[in-house]
């Protein structure tokens, strides 16, 4: 671990940024991003668990579709994070940090059956596209058009895999019931 001990910026402060974004604005849209990417981590670690866990006749495509899931999610969160920094933010980095943050909740340790894991997704995905709406309004009321585009972009992908844990929840399956037991 580096001995420096100069510190460039703090977190949770926001400095001067080159976009011409008002700092007041600029103050409000990073703790949203960083909201927002918190969420994101949360739901990562979530999506990993499950991809690490997930077990049963369809385990190979679940297995498969949570990996992509959260590909899908990091992705979003990295775009998040760079915006925050380029309005002169600090994006939130740490996981204690993104914990306390995250306006959802890890489900926790345990394993649970497929179902389960999935609705608790599910459940998450619809919390954070809430949130997102909510953080691209806001964006959007402050002038910030490009963060709102931004966050549209990642909204739509989290809407697309939202949807794909709605269909894997459907009662309709080619698995025999006796195949589940």
């Amino acid at each position: 671990m580096s001995t420096q001990k100069t510190v460039r910026q703090s977190a949770d402060t926001v400095e001067e940024n080159e976009l011409r974004l008002e700092q007041e604005k600029a103050e409000q849209i990073v703790d949203a991003l960083n909201t927002e990417l918190a969420n994101s981590y949360v739901l990562y670690h979530q999506l990993k668990k499950h991809h690490w866990v997930v077990e049963g006749a369809e385990f190979l495509p679940l297995h498969e579709f949570l990996e992509e899931a959260y590909e899908h999610v990091e992705e979003g969160a990295d775009i998040i994070a760079e915006r925050a920094q380029a309005l002169g933010g600090v994006p939130v980095s740490g996981p204690t940090n993104q914990e306390q943050r995250a306006t959802v909740e890890f489900e926790g340790e345990d394993v649970y059956d497929v179902r389960t894991m999935f609705q608790n997704d599910l459940e998450m995905y619809g919390d954070i596209i809430e949130s997102m709406r909510n953080s691209i309004e806001l964006a959007e009321n402050l002038g910030d058009y490009a963060s709102a585009e931004i966050l549209r972009e990642v909204l739509v992908t989290l809407e697309e895999d939202g949807h794909h844990f709605e269909h894997y929840l459907e009662d309709d399956t080619l698995v025999l019931e006796e195949a589940t037991k």
